[in-house]
């Protein structure tokens, strides 16, 4: 009896103990590092947690794998174009709701919202190391830069502004095709887009295509893959329809990274992959000769 008396107490006061240890533990002066939210972010290929000033002023690229992060069409423009020679164009087209699709509108209000942005294009007059074009940018942030009526409208003013004014054209995609939300409405602009794109070709100017990740559906469809010259970023996912649509249709096991910018450069969709940080010299390079050969 007494043996069982023992190890009770034995236990009482193991427990105790235990409880005063949990009770530090839970109740510690050790404050959590007060960290304020948003200064981080994570690479999605490496994992690596990365300083966002750090990763602006590294022109959004991983400094470990160099993984090109997706771009604001602001950030774009601004690390593309020559300082204060960007004139923006088309400004003031009002996206509607073709097909009364309840919360259309109010989706795109939060995203004018969130991304201080009328649509997920914008074009306008800039130049590149001195030399002038006609610019486009998408903007995956927008809607996941989808083409609908307003997108379609704009990127045919693009190139009828750069006929207007014997320019070249400089476009860089980021979509994920035409806007479900619009129905016909936003396939109908492959086609007009198609159409703008040929007109600009017969003034004989040139048209530089750039494909961002992601590039996919409707765009690429249309004129995104209509560029005399064809560039696109390192690791960008360009295609049609998803993998998994494919394999499902064509019944074969597809190979890996088909649709990456890298796999499309050995296939000859693409002419060059070039890195962000020689964007800008590359494109100034291409308008040059192309300025030379016309004159």
């Amino acid at each position: 009896m007494n043996e069982i008396r023992k190890a009770i107490n034995e236990r009482k006061q193991l427990k105790s103990k235990f409880n005063v240890f949990h009770k530090d533990r839970h109740f510690s002066d050790i404050q959590k590092m007060d960290v304020p939210k948003g200064l981080y972010e994570q690479c999605p290929n490496c994992g690596k947690t990365i300083n966002k000033k750090i990763n602006i002023q590294n022109d959004y690229v991983c400094s470990d794998c160099s993984y090109h992060f997706r771009m604001r069409s602001i950030d774009r423009i601004q690390h593309i174009v020559d300082r204060n020679s960007f004139i923006e164009k088309g400004i003031g087209y009002i996206t509607l709701n073709p097909l009364f699709l309840h919360g259309y509108e109010e989706k795109i209000q939060e995203y004018k919202s969130s991304t201080h942005l009328d649509e997920a294009y914008i074009y306008g007059y800039g130049e590149i190391h001195g030399q002038p074009a006609v610019i486009g940018v998408m903007d995956s942030y927008f809607l996941m830069g989808s083409m609908g009526s307003v997108v379609g409208e704009k990127v045919t003013k693009t190139f009828e502004y750069a006929i207007y004014k014997k320019l070249p054209v400089i476009i860089f995609t980021a979509s994920g095709g035409a806007r479900m939300q619009e129905g016909i409405f936003s396939l109908m602009q492959m086609a007009k887009t198609s159409a703008a794109v040929a007109k600009h070709a017969n003034m004989g100017l040139l048209y530089i295509s750039v494909l961002t990740h992601p590039t996919t559906g409707g765009v690429t469809a249309s004129f995104a893959s209509l560029g005399d010259i064809i560039l696109a970023e390192p690791d960008a996912l360009i295609g049609f329809a998803g993998p998994r649509v494919i394999e499902q249709t064509i019944k074969q096991t597809l190979p890996e990274g088909f649709q990456k910018s890298e796999f499309l450069l050995e296939k000859g969709f693409i002419d060059k992959v070039v890195h962000r940080k020689d964007m800008k010299n590359t494109l100034s390079r291409l308008l040059s000769f192309h300025q030379r050969n016309q004159s």
